[in-house]
C-alpha cells in the first residue's frame, strides 16, 4: 500500500513537471515526421518551422509577452500515428494547443470529426480536404493561401501560358501522373472540368505508395505520348518519376508538378534529367527576405539552429516550414489582438487564423514581403485567395517561371460550396458564419 501510494505521488509529481514546463507560453504542436519514405521531405520542413519558432523567441520574446513553446511528435506520415500525437499533445500547455499542422492530406481525414469536440483547429496550407475551404460548414480547418483545386486551376493557366493561350489548350494530351493516395486523388474531380471546359485529353497513371518502382507507369505515360504532365508527387516518388520520365524521353520541360513535388530533394537526385522542370509554389523562390537573415542572425549564428545551414539557401521545403511557422505565430498574434496578452487556446487562435489579413504593410512587418503573395481569411473563405508562383530548375537553383497566378475561383468557388453543402448534409450539420 505505500509502495503504490508512492507511486502515485511520484507521477503525480513527473505530470505536474511536464504541465508545468509549458504554464505561461502558447503552446504550439509539431507533428513531424522525420523518418520513412517521406522524411526527405519531412525533416527540413520540421527544421524550418522549429527555427521560426525558436527566432521569434530569441528576436521578440514570443508572442504579445508571452513565450512559445513547442514538442515534436513523429508521426512518419501515418494517419495512425499522427492520431496518436494528436491526443498526446491536444491538452499541453496551460490553455491547450493552439494549432495542428498535420503536412499529410491522409493525417487531416484522421482528425476532421475531432476538431469540433475539442476545439482545436487545422491548418492545411496547400493541402488537405479542399471543401473544408467553405468555413461555413468546416469552422475549424482552414486549407490556407490555395487548396488543392485552386491550384489545379493555376497548374492548366501556366500550361496554357506555355501553349500561348487557353484556347491553344483545346486538343492537348494530358497525363496525370498521381500519388495513389487521397493527396493525389484529390484533384481529379477539377482536372476533369477543366479538361472538359478547354478541350484537352486527359488520362490518370497512379503510382503505388511509396513510389519507388514506376517503370510500368512510365512506359504506359510513353505510350499515351501526353504533350504535358502534371506531376502529383510526394517524398521519393516525385525524384523517381522525373527519372523514369527521361528513361521514356519525356522532356522536362514539358513537366509540370504541384506544390508538393517542387523542391530540391525532388530535383537534384536525377541530375540532368531536371533541367527544365517547372512546379507550383505558395512562395518566392531566394533567401534574401528579412526573415531568413533573422533566423540566421538569431537561432543560427547563436549555435541554437534545429538542422544545417545549408537547409536554408538550398532546401524549399526548410523555407515551406518557415512559412508554417509564420501563419502559425501570426494566427496567435491576431488571437491577442482580442483575446489579451496570455496564453492562446484553441478556441481563440482559430478566431485568430479565420482574420488574417496580409496585407503589403503587413507583410513588410513581419519580414516576408514577396516572400508570399497577399491573403484574407475570412468565416465563409478559409483559403484566402492567394494567388500561385511556377518555378523552374535550371540545373542549380529554383528560378520564377512565371508572375504569380490568380486561380479560378469562378470554377472552383461553386464546386467547394456543393462538396460543403453535401457533407454538411451526411453529417447532419449547420452551416452558418455569424
Amino acid at each position: 500500500m505505500v509502495y503504490r501510494k508512492i507511486s502515485t505521488v511520484i507521477s503525480f509529481f513527473v505530470l505536474f513537471l511536464v504541465s508545468a514546463s509549458f504554464a505561461g507560453e502558447h503552446f504550439v504542436p509539431i507533428t513531424s515526421y522525420r523518418t520513412g519514405p517521406y522524411g526527405v521531405n519531412g525533416a527540413p520542413a520540421a527544421n524550418g518551422f522549429v527555427d521560426y519558432l525558436k527566432m521569434i523567441n530569441a528576436r521578440d520574446g514570443g508572442v504579445a509577452g508571452v513565450k512559445l513553446a513547442w514538442e515534436e511528435c513523429e508521426t512518419a506520415y501515418k494517419p495512425d500515428r499522427f492520431i496518436e500525437c494528436y491526443e498526446r499533445l491536444k491538452n499541453k500547455g496551460e490553455a491547450g494547443a493552439t494549432v495542428f499542422q498535420p503536412l499529410s492530406t491522409g493525417s487531416t481525414y484522421a482528425v476532421l470529426d475531432r476538431l469540433a469536440v475539442d476545439k482545436i483547429p487545422l491548418i492545411t496550407m496547400g493541402y488537405g480536404r479542399t471543401d473544408a475551404s467553405d468555413g461555413s460548414v468546416f469552422p475549424w480547418v482552414f486549407p490556407l493561401m490555395v487548396n488543392y483545386w485552386s491550384l489545379s486551376t493555376a497548374k492548366i493557366k501556366y500550361i496554357a501560358q506555355l501553349e500561348g493561350g487557353l484556347d491553344k489548350l483545346k486538343g492537348l494530351k494530358i497525363a496525370n501522373v498521381y500519388h495513389d493516395s487521397a493527396y493525389g486523388k484529390e484533384t481529379g474531380p477539377i482536372l476533369a472540368k477543366q479538361a472538359e471546359l478547354y478541350g484537352f485529353d486527359l488520362k490518370g497513371f497512379p503510382v503505388a505508395h511509396p513510389g519507388i518502382d514506376q517503370k510500368a507507369t512510365w512506359l504506359n505515360v510513353r505510350r499515351y505520348k501526353p504533350d504535358y504532365v502534371v506531376l502529383r508527387g510526394w517524398g521519393v516518388m516525385s525524384q523517381t518519376s522525373i527519372k523514369e520520365a527521361m528513361r521514356a524521353r519525356i522532356d522536362a520541360s514539358k513537366m509540370v508538378g504541384v506544390v508538393w513535388s517542387c523542391s530540391e530533394q525532388d530535383t537534384v537526385p536525377p541530375g540532368k534529367a531536371s533541367i527544365g522542370y517547372s512546379c507550383a509554389s505558395m512562395i518566392n523562390p531566394g533567401t534574401h527576405y528579412k526573415v531568413f537573415q533573422d533566423i540566421l542572425k538569431y537561432v543560427h549564428d547563436e549555435g541554437n539552429a534545429t538542422g544545417p545551414l545549408e537547409e536554408m539557401a538550398n532546401q524549399q521545403m526548410y523555407r515551406v516550414g518557415v512559412l508554417m511557422g509564420v501563419v502559425t505565430v501570426e494566427a496567435i498574434a491576431k488571437a491577442t489582438e482580442k483575446f489579451g496578452n496570455k496564453p492562446m487556446s484553441g478556441e481563440q487562435v482559430r478566431w485568430g487564423i479565420e482574420n488574417l489579413d496580409l496585407t503589403d504593410e503587413r507583410l513588410e512587418k513581419m519580414g516576408i514581403k514577396d516572400f508570399i503573395p497577399n491573403f484574407k481569411v475570412t468565416c465563409a473563405d478559409h483559403e484566402g485567395g492567394a494567388p500561385v508562383k511556377f518555378q523552374r530548375w535550371n540545373g542549380k537553383s529554383f528560378e520564377p517561371a512565371s508572375d504569380w497566378i490568380a486561380t479560378d475561383q469562378s470554377m472552383v468557388r461553386p464546386m467547394i460550396e456543393a462538396s460543403a453543402s453535401k457533407y454538411a448534409e451526411e453529417k447532419g450539420l449547420s452551416s452558418a458564419c455569424n
